[in-house]
């Protein structure tokens, strides 16, 4: 190892049955540095943090630690903990119902006989050091969600860590917690402190970072100097398209030409909620599919989440056909002819215990509501109908719907909201994790759809889908809309320079 090397990760493999998560991956980290660790969903990031945290064992490769002779076996978080690697997750892992002091040293005091008012004298000494506004004695839970990460920070550092793992840590904090945050790794780096640095804000990576090392498929694609790589080359890297290498794979859109073509049909004007988008303008015409776009993080799912009433809305106005009108939860939405498929269907969209037919027929229910039932014949009439129209592959409309493979899940979804005959569909990562013929068929029936009159937000990680899809893009960096894009702007190129802030 090199004298500034604190942390050297060599030809690193990691499987799971059927997937190659990690090949031969190396990494390097040195004193004083903090290092942003990229990649999309997928990439691998998280799966090598497990690997160097001893949440996951290694399949193949070697880790060295200075300070320790030849390669070190780390099998647990604790082992990582006693070789100087600590980790600070984006959700806090502290205990609110204790004090500064007791999270600082939870696990390392000696119970009754432990001197407290040192303790506290010690924290205090530890948060004035690293300018932490919080004192020992109060309550973790009275301190803002910025402070309780910089004391999970200082709790890490105090247990003279050498490497310090901060995941995402920026994900729930206003720009001036960005700031003290940003400004606590500035002086643990200037103490020799190494930073691994996982995020997806490009801003951020360019503000604070030393060196950027980016991760596809599991694979590594690179080690850069932060100054060696501009933004635009960053998002490339990440998503594995070259500049030179795009094309404009624009589709044949048949654009919508019935009554009220081009008119908008929903629109919305400073909207935000508590998710932390920054406030944004947005519309849909009739008969229009359009999209947002941006790298994993960037706010593209938050901004359809607050049209839909999913988050709790903080303010702006929305209009439907001209009229304002207010939606504070997804019923109201609902009842407004607007339709929404999560992003995350096993956690927000299928009902696994329930059958075919109960899946498809739930959001019309809860329009109806739930005083009315459906009959058996009408509901088994709208199962069956849906599952022929959509080819759903399934028994029978009686199977749990827990059965079935994830793009028979995400077409039983879709077929729950074309049963409500929504005016306006959002659909967030439709065709993620499911086979490519079902993919084409969902991208066929957005276009079919949108063909008869109905209006379509769609959402994907796959840029070329995008561009065949949609008309219009929305993009996004960094939980803040960046840039409108249609027509002949719809490039790969064009979308890229956008994310990445125009730069090349």
């Amino acid at each position: 190892m090199k004298d500034r090397t604190v942390l050297e990760m060599r030809n690193i493999h990691k499987r799971f049955p059927g997937v190659l998560a990690l090949q031969n991956v190396d990494f390097t980290l040195c004193e004083g540095e903090i290092h942003a660790l990229m990649g999309e969903n997928g990439a691998g990031k998280s799966t090598l943090i497990k690997v160097l945290t001893g949440v996951y064992e290694k399949d193949e490769g070697q880790i060295f630690i200075k300070g320790v002779e030849g390669a070190v076996a780390i099998r647990s978080p604790q082992e990582a903990q006693k070789h100087g690697i600590s980790t600070v997750y984006q959700e806090i892992t502290l205990c609110p119902n204790l004090t500064v002091a007791e999270n600082m040293f939870i696990g390392r005091t000696n119970g009754a006989t432990q001197n407290w008012k040192k303790m506290n004298a010690d924290t205090e000494e530890i948060l004035k050091s690293l300018d932490i506004p919080a004192k020992a004695t109060q309550q973790l839970s009275s301190c803002s969600i910025a402070v309780q990460q910089m004391v999970a920070i200082a709790r890490a550092v105090d247990m003279e860590c050498k490497v310090l793992i901060l995941d995402e840590p920026t994900s729930s904090l206003d720009e001036q917690e960005v700031a003290k945050l940003f400004k606590v790794m500035r002086d643990l780096k200037a103490r020799g402190v190494g930073i691994i640095f996982v995020t997806h804000f490009l801003d951020q990576v360019y503000e604070v970072c030393d060196k950027i090392t980016v991760l596809r498929d599991g694979q590594l694609v690179g080690e850069y100097e932060i100054e060696n790589l501009p933004r635009v080359q960053l998002v490339s890297k990440m998503l594995g398209k070259e500049l030179d290498d795009m094309s404009d794979i624009k589709g044949g859109q048949k654009a919508y030409e019935g009554e009220g073509a081009s008119s908008a049909i929903f629109e919305a004007e400073q909207l935000y909620s508590d998710a932390g988008i920054q406030p944004f303008d947005f519309h849909i015409n009739k008969g229009e599919v359009n999209g947002f776009t941006g790298l994993l993080g960037s706010g593209r799912s938050e901004c359809v989440r607050a049209i839909f009433g999913a988050d709790r809305v903080l303010g702006g106005k929305v209009k439907k056909n001209g009229k304002q009108i207010k939606i504070q939860k997804p019923i109201d939405a609902m009842r407004q002819g607007i339709a929404y498929l999560p992003e995350d269907r096993k956690v927000d969209g299928i009902v696994g215990d329930l059958s075919v037919r109960d899946n498809i027929i739930l959001a019309a229910q809860v329009l109806k509501g739930f005083c009315k039932p459906f009959s058996k014949a009408e509901a088994e009439a709208f199962a069956d109908e849906y599952i022929k129209l959509l080819e759903i592959k399934t028994a029978s409309s009686e199977t749990p719907i827990k059965s079935l493979s994830g793009g028979n899940q995400q077409k039983v979804i879709l077929a729950r909201w074309l049963l409500t005959h929504p005016e306006y569909l959002i659909l967030d990562e439709p065709t993620r994790g499911i086979d490519v013929g079902t993919k084409i068929e969902i991208q066929k029936l957005v276009l079919k759809l949108a063909s008869e009159g109905m209006s379509v937000t769609f959402i994907s990680s796959e840029m070329d889908e995008m561009i065949r899809t949609c008309s219009r893009l929305v993009v996004m960096r960094d939980r803040r809309v960046v840039g409108e894009l249609s027509g002949e702007e719809l490039t790969q190129s064009k979308i890229m320079g956008t994310i990445a802030g125009g730069d090349k």
